[in-house]
């Protein structure tokens, strides 16, 4: 007797983005989600609006900028994030619907600066972390929630933001995890013993990790299709970045910082000379500049391998384990003596059960 395959329950939450009080529930077709390490996720939707009623519900708690909307899977919660836009449509038979978009809570970032300059010498680079996202919510109106924690990385540095650079806080976030020996991050949403909704900046050094034993998935099996382009457009060993000019002297013809970084060994093993450059706006400090430069070339080093998969989703995966390590297993015409290779997951978009489609998942990965 085969046993019953029970569909999943997916939910709606519509808050309030700075109180997370619960403005409605509504229901949505045509869902896809996604969210990644190292840069922001997405939810887009529609709601059907078939009557008055609800067409007024929809309108109250639909709005841009200011509603949170946590997505929930049997009562779990898979993804948390910012309603940005919002588009009413209507066809030529009137019939009424109203999509919209939302990003994951840590495109807020993207919309904030600093209120003033902040600075600091040897600081944990978790604590750096932790300050701008304190600072960005100690504004007026600008807490949304987020728990930056009290974990720390071991690695101290030296910081000094400016205010008159008007940089968002994302990029500078961005910007310290990229130097050498710096750190992942984003931001965690689920729901904690107590059934609150929580909103956690998580950070990795050097990378996001998560589970202790990997995820074993096989083709033929729960892989229903692989993608694995080898991309050397983007592989370097010499890495030139360019940052500011570090004179101060508006009366003197000033010229911008650049260092470059070589990988010797890649030369000599018969590598050809493969050179690629970066633009670092703000930075005039040489030593800082040289890390991001040796941090670019020790990512770039190698061809880009970014495996995709697409999987039947069977209970083992999900949002949770973006930073786990999966064991992919291949054999066919391609890889005809069998693939066993070890990956991490770095990005997953979701695609929930519709009338004629099981629930699937792509899997974004790299090497791990």
């Amino acid at each position: 007797m085969t046993a019953s395959v029970t569909t999943p329950v997916y939910r709606a939450l519509f808050c309030d983005l700075r109180t997370d009080r619960l403005l409605d529930v509504l229901p949505l077709t045509e869902t896809k989600f996604d969210d990644y390490i190292g840069k922001p996720g997405s939810l887009t939707a529609t709601v059907p609006l078939p009557g008055g009623a609800l067409a007024g519900r929809a309108r109250a708690a639909l709005q841009p900028g200011r509603t949170a909307v946590w997505l929930e899977r049997d009562g779990n919660i898979w993804w948390g994030g910012i309603l940005w836009t919002c588009t009413p449509e209507s066809d030529e038979q009137g019939r009424l619907t109203v999509q919209f978009q939302a990003g994951t809570f840590d495109s807020y970032l993207d919309h904030r600066i600093l209120a003033h300059d902040l600075a600091g010498t040897g600081t944990d680079q978790f604590e750096i972390a932790h300050t701008l996202i304190t600072h960005a919510q100690d504004q007026p109106g600008g807490d949304i929630g987020i728990s930056p924690g009290h974990d720390r990385s071991g690695v101290v540095r030296d910081f000094a933001y400016a205010y008159s650079a008007l940089t968002r806080v994302r990029e500078l976030l961005d910007n310290l995890g990229r130097l050498s020996n710096g750190f992942e991050w984003r931001v965690h949403c689920y729901r904690d013993a107590e059934g609150r909704r929580v909103k956690r900046l998580q950070l990795g050094h050097p990378q996001i990790r998560t589970g202790h034993t990997d995820i074993v998935l096989s083709h033929p099996g729960q892989v229903l299709t692989y993608n694995l382009p080898t991309d050397s457009t983007v592989q370097a060993n010499v890495w030139v970045a360019r940052g500011d000019s570090a004179n101060t002297d508006q009366s003197q013809e000033s010229q911008p910082l650049t260092v470059s970084e070589t990988s010797p060994g890649d030369l000599e093993a018969g590598w050809p000379r493969l050179e690629l450059t970066s633009d670092h706006s703000g930075v005039s400090d040489t030593a800082t500049l040289r890390s991001l430069a040796a941090a670019e070339l020790a990512r770039q080093n190698r061809p880009e391998v970014i495996p995709e998969l697409t999987v039947l989703l069977d209970g083992r995966i999900t949002p949770a384990l973006l930073g786990a390590r999966i064991r992919l297993r291949i054999h066919d015409l391609w890889h005809h003596e069998g693939l066993d290779a070890a990956y991490r997951i770095v990005g997953i978009a979701v695609t929930p059960p519709q009338r004629t489609q099981a629930e699937t998942a792509v899997l974004y990965l790299e090497g791990a």
